[in-house]
């Protein structure tokens, strides 16, 4: 079972938030609790007090929850809950028993398809069946050995009907090698071919051309809560996972249903 952790932007406002008052204790020398802080009644279920609390979150990435009381925090794609006066956040997955549903990965699911939705395929490069069953997005790094073993098989995953369309993710960040041969692959004429042989570890002749898509694509990426590479995202937002043999990747998609709006 994956364990949640908190997203690492959460974590500087968890420090403004603790201020001067944190301490550190040994084992065996945890002060005893102090009683339940008094709060405001009318801050409770008020957005705009519970924002004022968290340095960096604006009232329109608070909304309320299905719990009475707690709110939902977001970022990018990444969900975290507050307390109604802002004195508490906690993470995890929320759960409607009744349904058996997890209420979290569905809101993330609709949050990592608009973000994606935000990127034009003019900015993509994509690899089509000609009337393909399934379609997904794939952050890709050139140097990332399963990207690339991905890649090697992308006949057969368009033969199984899945088009695949590309988005640059250069793992090591701006200013280095694979965020060069991401930038180069988008300045060949022929992208489609670029991409194939920088995946071969073939050298790209191409000239600059101005401004990249891959600035915004990387923080794309690390908007979603990107990972590692090839990140799979399905056309409803579910994060299908790493990399997958064509057949498997068909079996996953099969089972995903449509994203409720």
């Amino acid at each position: 079972m994956r364990r949640a952790r908190a997203p690492t932007w959460i974590m500087p406002a968890l420090l403004a938030l603790l201020g001067s008052t944190a301490g550190f204790v040994s084992a065996g020398e945890l002060p005893s609790q102090p009683a339940p802080p008094s709060v405001d009644s009318s801050t409770i279920a008020n957005p705009d007090a519970a924002a004022a609390n968290i340095p960096g979150v604006k009232k329109e990435d608070i909304r309320s929850s299905p719990v009475a009381g707690v709110f939902e925090v977001r970022r990018g794609a990444d969900i975290v809950y507050m307390s109604g006066d802002g004195q508490y956040v906690f993470t995890g997955d929320l759960y409607n028993v009744p349904t058996h549903s997890n209420v979290t990965e569905a809101h993330r699911r609709v949050l990592r398809q608009k973000l994606i939705e935000s990127i034009p395929e003019s900015q993509m490069v994509i690899f089509s069946p000609p009337q393909p069953k399934y379609t997904v997005t794939v952050f890709t790094d050139v140097d990332c050995a399963y990207c690339r073993e991905l890649h090697r098989q992308i006949a057969d995953y368009n033969r199984l009907g899945v088009r695949v369309r590309y988005i640059f993710y250069p793992r090591t960040g701006p200013n280095t090698e694979s965020w060069h041969k991401a930038e180069q692959v988008w300045c060949a004429a022929d992208r489609q071919t670029a991409l194939t042989r920088a995946k071969l570890g073939q050298a790209i002749e191409s000239k600059p051309c101005g401004a990249t898509p891959v600035q915004r694509e990387y923080e794309l990426g690390k908007a979603i809560g990107l990972q590692g590479t090839p990140g799979i995202i399905a056309s409803n937002g579910a994060m299908v996972g790493g990399y997958l043999p064509p057949q498997a990747l068909v079996d996953q998609l099969a089972q995903q249903r449509p994203t409720p709006q």
